[in-house]
């Protein structure tokens, strides 16, 4: 029987690169951090140490390959987002791919977001990997802009806004807080709200709505 390094082998070094990170992953999210050694992960996938080392050169360059890895496949996954002729479908659709994406690959998203590996900290060249995987919310804000759906302003500021708060609502559903027949209307409503914070056509004041000095008014 082949091993999954051999297995790998036959579809090319790439395929050998993604079997060592699936499984190192694996082994992170079953057994932490402490089963994260060249040794270990060798044996699970059925190649020498040597093989890892040239690859990764250490534990410390493969928690950076795995950091790497994650926003590379969270890249990928926004860039197979469809185009959309109304570019405010498109920023929402791009949201959409980004709780699918995390709720697809939790133990990634743990690696990129949560310091699954104590002390690891991401290298330059990690990190320009990690800045490219938002090109496609930028470059959508920039179309809600150009398109006067949004006033004008840093495309790249409030793509990272809107970032910001679609993580906050999908690190909440991965870690069990918002249920699954509640997360998916919760994240859409925060998503049109913290739009609308950008809109250049605010929403309207309902008639029953009042200010606070008008309640404070006494006849």
């Amino acid at each position: 029987m082949s091993t999954l390094y051999q297995d790998a082998q036959r579809a090319g070094q790439e395929a050998v690169r993604t079997a060592i990170l699936d499984r190192a992953i694996s082994l992170l999210v079953a057994e932490g951090p402490a089963a994260l050694t060249m040794r270990r992960i060798a044996t699970e996938v059925g190649s020498s140490t040597k093989v890892l080392y040239t690859m990764f050169g250490g534990k410390e360059g493969l928690a950076d390959a795995l950091y790497r890895e994650g926003f590379a496949r969270l890249r990928r996954a926004q860039e197979r987002v469809p185009a959309a002729a109304d570019p405010l479908t498109r920023l929402s659709n791009l949201g959409t791919a980004y709780r699918e994406h995390a709720l697809a690959e939790p133990a990634y998203y743990r690696v990129m977001f949560e310091q699954a590996v104590p002390g690891f900290r991401p290298s330059a060249e990690a990190l320009a990997v990690a800045e490219t995987a938002f090109e496609a919310s930028t470059a959508a804000v920039t179309a809600c802009i150009g398109s006067g759906a949004f006033r004008p302003g840093d495309a790249q500021e409030i793509a990272k806004i809107l970032w910001a708060a679609s993580h906050g609502a999908v690190s909440l559903e991965i870690a069990g807080h918002f249920p699954p027949d509640t997360a998916a209307h919760r994240y859409e409503t925060l998503m049109k709200a913290v739009a609308q914070a950008f809109s250049a056509r605010p929403a309207t004041a309902t008639a029953d709505s009042a200010s606070p000095t008008e309640e404070g008014q006494t006849s």
